[in-house]
């Protein structure tokens, strides 16, 4: 895929939106060779992937999220890791730790799985506050503070984080504060009876994902998140997206509206899906596509709306708003 500059400064050009389909397209093929997954789910995973997104899976044990993320990192040549959240998982267990060497006479530090470029946090309500607010600093600016010592994680850097929605025993619910850093709240669900048949049959006797040949490079997933970056986003659009924003925070049945930073990555992630689409500007129907699952998850509902659900609010909101 082409990484050439183009001549007009904030702009994409034909080259650079062939190659994120053809990204796109390679990348899908790979995955879903290795993993039974929904193709809205997957083209949902690549966008947070083009937008520099974290994602967050809410879903049950056993449907497929390690393997997504696998599969994911595998497909695209970069590093992959994972962390086991439990109660007594402490921050340097995530982020490292500087260690004396005896030898030289110097502390070194020792970096933690978060240094990689796929991080998966499995099950991450178990891990305490305290391990929690740990990420917010890697997640939101892309680097940790060791001993006054900061350090720059890799790029890219994507995490996947998991949650089992009906087990709540020994578990510290994520503040908004770190919700709020997830671009996509997605759930896998099961797959159909015809498709769990095949994964049968497929994973029986060995790993697809070890199988998988990367289609992408890391340098070429950099250059498709640039490009996504100068796709064209009117004031309109803008405004689009703010008046959704405003429409969550006025409704009666959320204490707690989308925020700021939700339309930042709402604007930032339909970009991205446009360049995917293979267009040079993001059009309300990529706001729309996306409202929901970057929206929902940030809505704080009042103590009195029994019935309501994030989701339910955005549709309302997506309803109530005229793009422009």
């Amino acid at each position: 895929m082409s990484t050439e500059s183009i001549e007009e400064p904030g702009s994409v050009g034909e080259a650079e939106l062939a190659s994120a389909q053809e990204f796109r397209r390679q990348v899908a093929l790979a995955v879903t060779d290795a993993v039974e997954v929904r193709k809205e789910l997957l083209d949902l995973v690549l966008v947070c992937v083009v937008a520099e997104g974290h994602i967050l899976i809410e879903d049950l044990p056993g449907v497929g999220k390690t393997t997504l993320a696998r599969s994911v990192a595998r497909a695209l040549d970069l590093q992959f890791a994972r962390v086991q959240c439990t109660a007594d998982l402490l921050p340097a267990d995530v982020v490292g730790t500087n260690v004396f060497n005896q030898r030289e006479g110097r502390f070194e530090f020792r970096p933690g799985p978060i240094f990689a470029n796929v991080v998966l946090v499995d099950e991450i309500n178990r891990a305490s506050p305290k391990t929690q607010s740990g990420l917010l600093e890697c997640m939101q600016e892309r680097n940790v503070t060791v001993d006054v010592h900061t350090h720059e994680l890799a790029r890219p850097f994507i995490v996947l984080a998991t949650q089992n929605p009906i087990e709540f025993e020994g578990t510290y619910p994520l503040p908004e504060a770190q919700v709020d850093r997830f671009m996509a709240r997605v759930s896998m669900g099961y797959p159909s009876a015809g498709g769990e048949v095949a994964m049968l049959r497929a994973h029986e006797t060995a790993d697809r994902v070890d199988q998988i040949e990367p289609v992408a490079t890391a340098a070429e997933l950099l250059a498709v998140e640039d490009a996504a970056l100068r796709v064209h986003a009117s004031d309109a659009l803008r405004g689009y997206v703010v008046s959704l924003l405003q429409h969550t925070r006025q409704d009666p049945r959320a204490e707690l509206g989308a925020s700021p930073r939700a339309g930042l990555l709402l604007l930032r992630a339909a970009k991205a899906r446009a360049l995917l689409l293979g267009r040079d500007h993001a059009l309300p129907d990529d706001v729309q596509a996306l409202a929901e699952t970057v929206l929902a998850h940030r809505i704080v509902l009042a103590p009195e709306a029994v019935d309501a659900t994030g989701e339910r609010i955005v549709a309302d909101a997506l309803a109530a708003t005229p793009a422009l």
